[in-house]
């Protein structure tokens, strides 16, 4: 039987097809604990965002915000859900590497999961994502580490795909780092991530 292609749009399409939403309502945790660390009432955008679980969540915050997906199917649902409860996202179909991105954009940039790029890809976006930021600006990425293969919960299976914190440190050497942190811990997020997942979480912020 042939692996399903993770990096293919129509894979995702399948996997948010349906409700409820693939990883849930809330938003992600290492997020929700370090929100207060983004500008207050910034223009936050969400990389990969899904069907809308941080967006919205971030919208209902107060900030202003912009997400993009490359699965059409998510981002009709995060529409959806962001009118459900009553806020505005500027949501947009998109890959990530086909992202207009501009330099100097936005007050933050949220990456959560964004695991399913190659080495050379993920290279060019963190550096995009890193651009992105104003002075000021901060950046909370999250993802798993090479220790979730032997989980196996949720994330890629190629270990290349993976975060390990050495990586992560070089990739954002030109940021202040506020909180970098590789734990362990139970996660519920929807059908998609559930059990105990081996973590990254980064926090840093561009400088002034």
């Amino acid at each position: 039987m042939t692996a399903p292609d993770r990096s293919s749009a129509a894979h995702w399409n399948e996997r948010y097809a349906g409700e409820p939403l693939l990883f849930g309502e809330a938003p992600n945790a290492w997020l929700q604990e370090h929100e207060a660390l983004l500008p207050r009432g910034g223009h936050v955008l969400c990389v990969a965002d899904g069907d809308g679980r941080n967006s919205v969540w971030l919208a209902q915050r107060g900030h202003r915000v912009e997400a993009f997906d490359f699965a059409e199917v998510a981002v009709q649902k995060a529409r959806r859900f962001a009118a459900a409860r009553g806020v505005h996202v500027d949501h947009h179909v998109a890959a990530v590497e086909e992202w207009a991105w501009r330099e100097g954009a936005y007050d933050a940039v949220v990456a959560i999961f964004i695991q399913f790029l190659s080495p050379a890809a993920r290279q060019r976006v963190f550096a995009q994502m890193a651009a992105a930021l104003r002075p000021g600006g901060v950046l909370v990425l999250q993802g798993y580490t090479p220790q979730q293969i032997a989980f196996g919960t949720g994330g890629p299976s190629a270990v290349e795909n993976l975060y390990p914190p050495e990586l992560v440190r070089a990739a954002f050497a030109g940021l202040e780092v506020l909180a970098l942190r590789v734990y362990e811990a139970e996660l519920q997020e929807g059908a998609a991530h559930r059990g105990r997942s081996a973590l990254l979480g980064l926090v840093a912020r561009r400088p002034r």
